[in-house]
C-alpha cells in the first residue's frame, strides 16, 4: 500500500504496565484481560492518515523485563518517537521512568530530537491510582515529554496518544525529512529490511 512517510515508533516500561495492550488496542481495537509477556521484540504495523498525508507506522513493542535489555538495546536505533509507559497503580514503574527508561534512551537513541510521549495507563483503575495526574504533568514538563493518561481497557485515549505523537514528528522538520526519506530507502529494491525476532505475547496490561 502506498504511503507518504514510514515512522518507526518504539514502547518502552516496566512488564506488566501495558504496552501490549494499548499497541494491540490501537492497531485493532481489541483487548484481552490475560495476556502473556512480552520475550524480546515484538512488532505490528498500522496505517494511518494526517490530512492528505498517508503514514505507515512500524510500532515496536519491547520486553520490560531487566534480562531483555541489551536483546532490546539496538531497537532504539532509527526511531523517530517513543512511547514511554507507566501504570497509575503502580509507583514503581513511575519511578523508573527516570531510573531506567530515561536512561535507556539517552544511551541507546540515534535521533536527537525524537519526540518522548509519556503514557499513564490503567485509567480505569481509577479507586487503585497512586500516581497523580499531576505528577505525570510534571515529569512530563520536566524531560520535555508529550503526556496523557489512557486505559487499553477501555480504549480511553489511545487513539489520540498515538495521534498526538505522529502529528508532533510530522511537524518537526528533522523527523518529517527522515520519515520521507526513509520511505525511498525500503521502497528501493534490493533495500535490506529490519527483521525483528519477534514473539506474538503481549504484556498483561
Amino acid at each position: 500500500m502506498e504511503f507518504d512517510h514510514l515512522m518507526k515508533i518504539l514502547m518502552v516500561g516496566d512488564s506488566g504496565v501495558g504496552k501490549s495492550s494499548l499497541l494491540i488496542r490501537f492497531t485493532s481495537d481489541t483487548f484481552a484481560d490475560m495476556s502473556s509477556p512480552t520475550i524480546g521484540v515484538d512488532f505490528k504495523l498500522k496505517m494511518v492518515n494526517k490530512g492528505e498525508k498517508r503514514v505507515k507506522l512500524t510500532l515496536w513493542d519491547t520486553a520490560g523485563q531487566e534480562r531483555f535489555r541489551t536483546l532490546t538495546s539496538s531497537y532504539y536505533r532509527g526511531a523517530q518517537g517513543i512511547v514511554l509507559v507507566y501504570d497509575v497503580t503502580r509507583r514503581q514503574t513511575f519511578t523508573n521512568l527516570s531510573d531506567v527508561w530515561l536512561k535507556e534512551i539517552e544511551r541507546y537513541s540515534t535521533k536527537e530530537d525524537c519526540i518522548k510521549m509519556l503514557v499513564g495507563n490503567k485509567l480505569d483503575l481509577e479507586s487503585e491510582r497512586v500516581v497523580t495526574k499531576k505528577e505525570g504533568v510534571d515529569f512530563a514538563r520536566r524531560h520535555g515529554c508529550l503526556f496523557l493518561e489512557a486505559s487499553a481497557k477501555s480504549s480511553t485515549n489511545v487513539k489520540l496518544c498515538f495521534d498526538e505523537l505522529v502529528q508532533k514528528i510530522l511537524e518537526t522538520p528533522s523527523l518529517s525529512a527522515d520519515t520521507s526519506a526513509l520511505r525511498q530507502n525500503l521502497l528501493r529494491p534490493g533495500h535490506p529490511q529490519e527483521s525483528p525476532a519477534t514473539n506474538r505475547g503481549s504484556c498483561s496490561c
